[in-house]
């Protein structure tokens, strides 16, 4: 077995793309598994895994403890609200106490930008990163290139859009490192005041115009808008939203003939795409959760190092 650079998932910027790929191409195999009659393999019988979630989550969540069983994983739920958090325990204190009772990884959601780096300073477990802050969403980005790569073949020369909350959003982040990665070219769209300061650093093509972006793309990643920033002003209405950035069947003619449409869910119906797109032929959105668990799979079978004949 190929084995990746880090023992660890924290994130896709500077990840090499031969990690990428090694990631992709090990996904195809669970691909396999999860279509089979009986969905599991002995892969991992022996390692516990600890979902530790500090966050709300369902797809996430549910697709971790799928690709956890069906590895034959030994499987630990954390949840903040039947846990000594609720009396104060720090994050630290929460960690090695886990891993006091001999575990072997740790997939982490939580509201900190940084807590799944934070974690591999406290402990010897495998750390993979569920979603921490608005800095990265590592295997949701791998799940969307694997969803685009089956469909394609390869990523190279595609043009992808990424639509909506730029400023904030994690996902975005890390589709940007791993599709320019993997070859594509990316471009930013959303409202000037959803957009990250000295965004231009993340080296994309930035637009404010929607059908501007849209010209000639292959790919349209679309973005929940998180309906609370409306309360603080970051854009005026919902109306006005998907007046100015909502993926509507009209704006479907702006794009190559062969497009794709995709988001990581929830959705807002009606607000940032149409539910006419959304239950379109070209639409990808539950191939995108089926394809979850198997990179997911892929991501917990490498960082374990067990040995390839073992998960066959």
């Amino acid at each position: 077995m190929s084995k990746l650079s880090s023992r660890h998932l924290l994130g896709l910027e500077n990840v090499p793309r031969q990690d990428m790929e090694l990631i992709l191409d090990t996904s195809v195999t669970f691909r396999e598994v999860i279509d089979r009659t009986i969905k599991r393999v002995p892969t991992l019988r022996g390692i516990t895994v600890v979902n530790l979630f500090y966050e709300a989550s369902t797809r996430t969540r549910i697709s971790f403890e799928l690709a956890e069983k069906r590895l034959s994983a030994d499987i630990v739920n954390f949840s903040t609200s039947t846990s000594s958090v609720k009396k104060g325990e720090s994050l630290r204190d929460t960690v090695q106490n886990i891993e006091a009772m001999k575990i072997d990884m740790v997939v982490v959601r939580h509201g900190s930008s940084g807590a799944p780096y934070f974690l591999t300073q406290c402990m010897d477990a495998n750390i993979i990163n569920g979603g921490d802050g608005a800095h990265e969403h590592p295997t949701q980005a791998l799940l969307d290139m694997f969803t685009v790569r089956e469909k394609y073949g390869s990523l190279d020369g595609l043009r992808v859009v990424l639509v909506g909350d730029i400023k904030h959003s994690r996902v975005i982040r890390s589709n940007i490192w791993g599709f320019k990665a993997m070859g594509a070219s990316v471009a930013l769209c959303g409202p000037s005041t959803l957009l990250p300061y000295e965004v231009e650093k993340f080296g994309c093509d930035v637009y404010t115009d929607i059908d501007e972006a849209l010209d000639g793309a292959d790919v349209v990643n679309v973005m929940r808008i998180q309906l609370e920033r409306q309360k603080s002003g970051l854009f005026p209405s919902q109306r006005e939203y998907t007046n100015l950035f909502g993926i509507t069947k009209d704006r479907l003619k702006r794009l190559n003939k062969n497009y794709t449409i995709m988001h990581p869910g929830p959705m807002n119906r009606g607000v940032e795409i149409s539910s006419e797109v959304a239950d379109s032929k070209n639409s990808v959105i539950l191939e995108q959760v089926t394809n979850g668990q198997a990179v997911r799979m892929a991501v917990l079978y490498l960082l374990s190092g067990r040995k390839e004949e073992e998960g066959s």
